[in-house]
């Protein structure tokens, strides 16, 4: 191929999406950081913008796939700098609405020189090729055990389908005061069932959606998160919407520095493996591993026993979690109910929420949205 390629607004968009694609695969990045910050410097119009927001968190989410759609036209590993590149143009052939002309010549006018024959060659032997698939996970691009571990807990139905959810793009949710909030969260929120001067705690409060909507309605919200940063995310967006009924504090919830019963309601939206929330988290599915499941179900049940204490007789108990899991979901309720008996479970919310345990699941199909976890929890009276 000539080496004297016409420059337009698609290679440079694919350049730029190229840049950031390097920083997440080759150095641990994190896209939603990389992301932003190349298109602030990036020059684009918002309809370039977008095609580089959808090649990076597209080509992230599938790397898996794009690289066994590859492997049959690899005689050996190419070069970090190669497969990134050859993954960008793998991605516009088998999983988006770009042409396949475009796909490759706009990739293959953007790549730098030295690889242009080598990756027109392969993608457009791609282009005329089927792929086949060794197996769902592969071809859902998702590491094996997200795969099976979701399929033991769900069922292999449910689990494909929420996984097939998880890897198309999100779509943006705007609540009246202009805070973006996926539906899941708002609903969550709104299910605390916070009341007109009740107290109430967020105790994992961070990026602080939940807790600003809950202001909203509450005599006081008291946001906690143990990192301090985190804590200060949570105090600027406050600020941003005008709140004065929330207060922010940095705290550890499973030591936490309040005195029993001193709230009407304890909301502990938990950290947790996220596996529910993978389509606004491209390259999260790359990161998590199966064991960190077992530690965060520890972490979720020490939190869950230093928090029901807070909770004033009458008032309620909340747990949730942007995860599909066993562990983190049913897990923790039985762990509750084991430890304390005497909490009464209330009514499950009716669909799109199914029953689960006592509490009530949301899958990523059903409505749209982050996969969420619920469980409302109220305290005895006069206890």
């Amino acid at each position: 191929m000539s080496d004297a390629v016409p420059e337009t607004p698609g290679t440079v968009a694919r350049r730029v999406a190229a840049r950031a694609l390097a920083r997440i695969e080759h150095e641990g990045a994190f896209a939603n950081l990389v992301l932003p910050a190349t298109l602030a410097r990036s020059g684009l119009t918002e309809r370039d913008r977008a095609l580089v927001t959808d090649l990076v968190y597209g080509t992230t989410r599938m790397r898996r796939a794009c690289d066994a759609a590859l492997e049959p036209f690899l005689l050996r590993d190419p070069d970090p700098t190669v497969r990134t590149w050859l993954r960008l143009g793998v991605y516009q052939l088998l999983f988006s609405a770009v042409p396949p002309h475009a796909a490759v010549s706009a990739t293959v006018g953007a790549a730098p020189r030295r690889v242009r024959g080598f990756l027109n060659a392969v993608l457009r032997r791609v282009a005329d090729t089927p792929p086949r698939w060794p197996d769902a996970a592969t071809r859902l691009s998702y590491p094996d055990w997200i795969v099976r571990r979701l399929s033991e807990d769900l069922g292999a139905v449910d689990a494909v389908a929420a996984l097939e959810a998880m890897n198309r793009r999100p779509v943006v949710h705007r609540r009246a005061d202009g805070y973006v909030q996926d539906r899941a969260s708002q609903w969550v929120a709104d299910l605390v069932g916070v009341r007109p001067g009740e107290r109430v705690l967020d105790a994992a409060a961070a990026p602080g959606g939940k807790a600003t909507a809950m202001a909203t309605t509450a005599g006081l919200v008291v946001a906690a998160d143990v990192r301090p940063p985190r804590a200060g995310l949570v105090a600027r967006n406050a600020a941003s919407l005008g709140l004065d009924r929330l207060a922010v504090v940095a705290a550890d919830g499973t030591r936490p520095p309040f005195r029993r019963a001193a709230f009407d309601r304890v909301l502990l939206d938990a950290p947790c493996s996220g596996l529910g929330a993978l389509h606004r988290r491209p390259d999260a599915r790359w990161r998590i591993r199966e064991d960190d499941v077992t530690a965060l179900a520890a972490l979720q049940r020490a939190l869950a026993e230093a928090l029901v204490p807070l909770v004033r007789p009458g008032g309620g108990f909340v747990y949730s979690v942007c995860t599909l899991t066993g562990a983190e979901t049913l897990g923790l309720d039985e762990a509750l109910a084991a430890d304390h008996p005497e909490l009464v479970a209330e009514e499950p919310p009716p669909p799109p929420w199914r029953p689960w345990g006592r509490g009530a699941l949301l899958l990523p199909q059903d409505a749209g949205t982050d996969g969420m976890f619920l469980l409302r929890l109220r305290a005895p009276s006069g206890h």
